[in-house]
């Protein structure tokens, strides 16, 4: 399926950057309704519910859902942010991230070949792992970079890429990205999905990445913690 065509079907390809994003993780996953949920078992233990544009009647079955535990989380692929964000309040849900973008690439125009590191204080090494691609860079016993990569059929989705603060604006974001690639390469991707903060979206978009959908994140928690950020 080529990059057009997923964008045109905005819930297939939340399918399949959720079973990535699971598989990525270690998750359980199951459906409620005709959208996926996954179970965050390493961190809140409770269920994530997704959606991209719900009507009226599914966005009220699965707040109501999400309202139940105050762990749970809906998250909703949507450009009317302010429409869902109102919807929310009616069932006690509160908005715990709206910066997230979920973004695509056409994986032909990513870089196949394995990066090398220009510091020499600095090294790189790759992994496989229950069918985890992941890429970390070190400064000595300290870890500089970070990532991982799940395929999903034709689809690489990316993962946790994170550049620790004493290692950021050193080209170590971009460097992560390409090893992953190059391992995605490995299996016969033709496109690459992710969720990205506001500050990786530029990041993603200097790599060629084109934005398809805001994200919103809700939850019936009043800790006001951004859950984009676990």
């Amino acid at each position: 399926m080529s990059p057009e065509t997923m964008v045109e079907d905005i819930t297939g390809l939340l399918e399949v950057w959720v079973a990535g994003w699971a598989g990525c993780r270690g998750y359980s996953t199951a459906k409620e309704g005709r959208f996926p949920a996954a179970l965050r078992a390493d961190t809140s233990g409770e269920w994530e519910y997704f959606a991209s544009e719900p009507t009226d009647d599914e966005f009220a079955a699965l707040a109501a859902k999400t309202a139940e535990v105050p762990p749970r989380v809906l998250t909703i692929l949507t450009n009317d942010i302010a429409r869902y964000s109102a919807m929310a309040g009616r069932y006690g849900l509160n908005v715990t991230s709206d910066s997230q973008t979920m973004m695509i690439v056409d994986m032909e125009t990513q870089d196949a070949e394995d990066p090398w590191l220009s510091d020499d204080d600095l090294s790189v090494s790759t992994w496989e792992e229950n069918g985890v691609h992941y890429a970390e860079v070190r400064s000595g016993d300290s870890v500089a970079a970070s990532g991982r990569v799940f395929v999903v059929g034709d689809t690489a989705v990316f993962d946790k890429i994170i550049t620790e603060p004493g290692f950021q604006r050193r080209g170590l974001g971009s460097f992560i990205m390409r090893a992953l690639a190059a391992k995605a390469f490995e299996h016969d991707v033709q496109e690459g999905l992710l969720l990205a903060s506001s500050d990786g979206q530029k990041l993603y978009s200097h790599l060629g990445w084109t934005t398809v959908s805001r994200v919103l994140m809700l939850s019936a928690s009043q800790d006001g913690s951004d859950l984009s950020l676990s």
